[in-house]
């Protein structure tokens, strides 16, 4: 399994203090992505052209990132290991179980005396379902709590196998209207909701809570979700998943986390070789106005949303 990173001390992937396991590889290509570097499966170069003394220990020549990206990538990913200055670094490498089960066991005493676990991420999880069910299995017969964060882009399949293997899901609410949904991360959204629903309905049936099974959480971007009339789709879909229903009159209390817009992943794409925001889709971080104007939209419908988490 190819993972690209492990963050300790998260305080934001599900409940109590988690350590997140980033898994490469993803279907969707956002455009306000923070971790293009996940896209790709398999193993890739990073490049720090601030870093670059022009020693030409790699045989490349200095700040030629193109020539880095066309034609060292995945063939010649050794050259990093000659780099001094570490201007050239690898982003992934492949970790068998028991070295992954090795490094989250490092944390155990924190994870599970402030009630928090392990959280699978990336990149989508659920493009990897072998690899991911294989995770969740032995963080369960370790007894650890264990959270995915998805955008549910899968199979129903895959969805059904994962969600027998997990204690809480982290679910992405991209863009309720499809055709927008394509445009802003690649792919259309109907199996994302569709998705959605199938847990929901299977929960209710299995006479589960969803806000004990899942918390949503929605980039908010002015200029791509942001609006009134998304906001108002958003609300009304989580409102009426069957479960959401057999909550108490006060309506649904589980997480519902409203995450402002950064470009974060410019840098990353900058590194890449690749163009962050190629179509030049105006993207801004919402207002207090804005942020208001939806946790009391959301309010309306009986859901109580926050800023951040």
């Amino acid at each position: 399994m190819i993972i690209f990173d492990i963050k300790r001390y998260a305080i934001n992937d599900g409940p109590g203090i988690r350590t997140t396991l980033f898994m490469k590889g993803c279907p969707l290509r956002c455009v306000w992505c923070h971790n293009p570097e996940s896209w790709e499966s398999q193993p890739e170069l990073m490049f720090k052209q601030n870093k670059c003394i022009g020693c030409n220990s790699c045989g490349i020549h200095p700040h030629q990132l193109e020539y880095i990206r066309t034609k060292a990538q995945s063939t010649n990913l050794e050259v990093a290991e000659l780099c001094p200055t570490i201007a050239l670094e690898v982003c992934g490498r492949e970790y068998s179980l028991e070295e992954l089960m090795a490094e989250v066991e490092k944390e155990r005493e924190i994870m599970t005396g402030s009630g928090g676990g392990v959280t699978l991420c990336g990149g989508e999880p659920l493009m990897h379902p072998r690899e991911a069910l294989q995770i969740l299995q032995e963080l369960g017969r370790r007894g650890f709590h264990r959270t995915v964060d998805t955008s549910l882009y899968a199979s129903p399949e895959v969805v059904q196998a994962i969600d027998a293997e997990t204690d809480l899901f982290l679910i992405d609410l991209k863009h309720m209207d499809s055709d927008l949904h394509r445009r802003f991360t690649g792919v259309p959204n109907e199996p994302i909701l569709s998705n959605i629903r199938l847990l929901a309905d299977k929960w209710e049936r299995e006479g589960k809570s969803i806000s004990d099974r899942c918390w949503f959480r929605i980039p908010l971007i002015e200029g791509v979700n942001a609006d009134e009339q998304n906001i108002e789709a958003t609300a009304s879909f989580i409102s009426n998943l069957s479960s959401v229903n057999s909550q108490p009159p006060t309506g649904w209390q589980g997480g519902l986390s409203l995450l402002p817009y950064h470009d974060v992943g410019k840098d990353k794409h900058r590194r890449r070789g690749t163009d962050f925001n190629p179509e030049g889709i105006k993207m801004t971080a919402p207002t207090e106005e804005t942020l208001e104007r939806c946790i009391q939209q959301f309010a309306a419908h009986g859901l109580t949303a926050k800023v951040g988490g």
